[in-house]
């Protein structure tokens, strides 16, 4: 089984409004960007991922959490992430029965952790990789 149909049996599972909220995360994610790749890591959890990892979801008892792996390093424009805060590296958004989920405002937050994980790749190319991309860009 893919990890697209692991989120999708996921989803199945959640009969309460736990499975309308992960597949509403999932839907505004997935369509932020269209190389997003679904990924099934750490024995049961869905990951998005483009140039790494972008975040995390897990469904708990009373809440449904997206955990975005370097949130505390972009802008957080709408003010979406509620967990984590104190964090070096991760911010989460707990989301709790009858949250609305902002799709305009995690598709702005989903793009601007896969522009962080473009830049934090391009960093960590070697340098003769890195002028190497930069000529061939003036020719």
């Amino acid at each position: 089984m893919n990890p697209s149909e692991r989120i999708d049996q996921l989803i199945a599972k959640l009969t309460d409004w736990r499975g309308k909220t992960f597949a509403g995360i999932r839907k505004s994610i997935l369509a932020a960007d269209r190389e997003i790749i679904e990924e099934w890591k750490w024995m049961g959890s869905p990951v998005w991922s483009r140039h790494g990892i972008i975040a995390v979801a897990n469904a708990h008892k009373g809440k449904v959490k997206l955990t975005f792996a370097y949130g505390a390093s972009f802008p957080d424009p709408d003010k979406l992430f509620n967990a984590g805060l104190e964090g070096n590296a991760r911010r989460a958004i707990d989301f709790f029965e009858g949250d609305k989920i902002n799709e305009r405002a995690l598709k702005t937050l989903v793009r601007a952790a896969v522009g962080y994980n473009q830049i934090k790749l391009k960093k960590k190319a070697p340098a003769g990789a890195r002028a190497k991309a930069r000529k061939s860009k003036k020719t």
